[in-house]
């Protein structure tokens, strides 16, 4: 059960009902409909993050699924594991994620750079000049550099607002068709 209620669409204001109708029936979206003023922003934020980066989406998905089992997240990592293998993750790869082996044989420069970067990001909020070297000399350019940042940031924020507000696990959500219209989990 949810520490919170989760936002009531019949109740909502009209743009919040409107969001809310365009966007999976997700619990994260009806307890983030709650921030009424926040919540199409937030919505359009996320939906850029998933459609409209340079970032490779395989080392998007997997920071992501760092960032949820560094949060202890089951909600996202629920989320997300789906759509890392839409975008090319192998199960492989996600399982190293999921055992916390970020340098796995499985995993290429990028990723493992990125995972790493993840990770000190996560514990430490500002990655070693080490880290951000790695990712450097692994190919990344400065914007996929800050896009893994806002990544990593968001999803910080969705597992704190998840597990605080006990927002209850779903079935997964074919969020990637939902992005083209601005939603997210």
């Amino acid at each position: 059960m949810a520490r919170l209620p989760y936002a009531d669409p019949d109740a909502a204001p009209e743009r919040v009902r409107r969001a809310l109708e365009n966007v999976p029936p997700l619990n994260v979206f009806r307890m983030v409909a709650n921030a009424e003023t926040a919540f199409r922003p937030w919505l359009a934020f996320g939906g850029a993050l998933l459609s409209s980066l340079e970032l490779d989406p395989r080392v998007r998905e997997l920071a992501i699924l760092r960032v949820a089992r560094l949060s202890g997240a089951e909600y996202e990592w629920v989320q997300h594991v789906p759509i890392a293998l839409a975008v090319g993750a192998s199960q492989e790869q996600i399982d190293a994620v999921d055992r916390g082996e970020i340098d796995d044989d499985s995993l290429g420069d990028a990723e493992r750079a990125a995972l790493r970067f993840t990770t000190e990001v996560v514990r430490e909020v500002r990655a070693s000049d080490e880290a951000l070297a790695a990712l450097r000399a692994a190919g990344l350019t400065p914007r996929e550099v800050v896009e893994l940042l806002l990544v990593i940031g968001q999803y910080m924020l969705v597992a704190r607002v998840a597990e605080t507000a006990g927002i209850e696990l779903d079935e997964p959500a074919d969020v990637l068709d939902s992005s083209r219209r601005g939603g997210r989990p």
